[in-house]
């Protein structure tokens, strides 16, 4: 009876102790999990502050860099427009008085027509009918040549709208027509490379409510973009046909705007370069993430285009498949509103130009 007793009590020590462990560690548990939560918890304000952290260092990129083209261009504006305003007033008065000689030479051949032997081997060493039909044309092409330089110079204004601080209503084809120019050195022909034709496609549209010197920058890194792949070697490769001497690949970049609908414009840019990915894709619009070599990108480029079409309330999204090119559709509101949401990127897969 006694051993009985002494095996019950040994039985409901264990059972005890056996309980207590069970609920001390249970409570360890619970502190493990609740801290696992904490940790999770903190990594994400972490991952918040450093979201946060980047996107200000991003913007203050973007002041630092449309400020540092601003004064590059007032600088650049200034130096140029003072000469090429008098070169062209002086370019008139100099047309003026080449025609009044001109006519005053002909009333002398008409009055005089026997000149002197010395008037008549002068004539024939200047060739004076050459000079009378070149002259006006060389005054001519350098009408058009100072004019092309203020054409440049008012695409840089265009192109930064500094003097623009406030949201204004624009002409979206003039800030792409003005990025263009700023570009068109780079899509010229060159000794290994028969340069990159454009073809615009504009629709009608109204003038749209932005800030346009921050729009005209998403225009240029995108254009930019595009210049870069169709300038990759591999698409030079493309330059020869595999079984044939003549050219086979013409680098091509497509621009078309349309009115999506009554208050939003679309701009799709597209090139018929290798494509991407849709790993690349995804990544796109990652700040840093660039598939150049090093030297070559920041990597910054779309992610700041992306963070200025967020800005205006748009949506920036990208098409592109291996071996199909690629096709950014830049779409913003006609008139801003301050409560409209805004669109995310949605890549897609495929190009949709011909």
């Amino acid at each position: 009876m006694a051993i009985c007793a002494i095996g019950l009590l040994i039985t409901g020590s264990l059972t005890v102790y056996l309980l207590m462990s069970l609920e001390r560690t249970a409570k360890v548990e619970q502190q493990v999990y609740d801290r696992t939560i904490q940790l999770k918890e903190r990594t994400a304000e972490l991952e918040t502050a450093l979201k946060n952290l980047q996107e200000t260092q991003f913007q203050l990129i973007q002041t630092e860099k449309m400020s540092s083209l601003g004064q590059l261009v007032a600088g650049v504006a200034h130096e140029i427009n003072n000469p090429v305003n008098f070169i062209s007033g002086n370019l008139i008065h100099t047309g003026e008085y080449t025609r009044s000689l001109l006519e005053l030479v002909e009333i002398y051949q008409q009055q005089y027509p026997n000149p002197t032997p010395e008037v008549q081997a002068k004539l024939k060493e200047i060739d004076l009918e050459f000079i009378s039909e070149d002259l006006p044309k060389i005054l001519k092409s350098m009408n058009v040549g100072a004019e092309r330089i203020r054409q440049i110079v008012l695409s840089l204004r265009n192109f930064s709208r500094l003097d623009e601080a406030e949201m204004k209503s624009v002409d979206i084809h003039q800030g792409i027509d003005s990025t263009l120019m700023i570009l068109d050195v780079r899509l010229k022909p060159k000794a290994d490379f028969p340069g990159i034709t454009v073809i615009k496609e504009y629709g009608n549209l109204p003038l749209v409510e932005c800030w346009a010197g921050q729009l005209n920058q998403v225009f240029m890194n995108v254009l930019s973009n595009a210049i870069d792949v169709l300038d990759e070697p591999q698409n030079k490769k493309k330059l020869l046909g595999q079984n044939s001497s003549t050219s086979s690949f013409l680098p091509t970049i497509w621009i078309r705007t349309e009115l999506l609908s009554s208050n939003c414009v679309c701009v799709r840019i597209a090139d018929n370069g290798t494509g991407m990915t849709e790993n690349v894709k995804k990544r796109l619009f990652e700040p840093f993430f660039t598939t150049k070599p090093v030297g070559k990108g920041t990597g910054l480029g779309l992610s700041i285009g992306y963070q200025i079409v967020e800005k205006h309330q748009g949506s920036f999204r990208c098409v592109s498949a291996p071996g199909e090119g690629t096709e950014f559709w830049i779409e913003v509101p006609v008139r801003q509103q301050s409560e409209q949401s805004v669109s995310k990127v949605s890549p897609a897969v495929g190009a949709s130009w011909n």
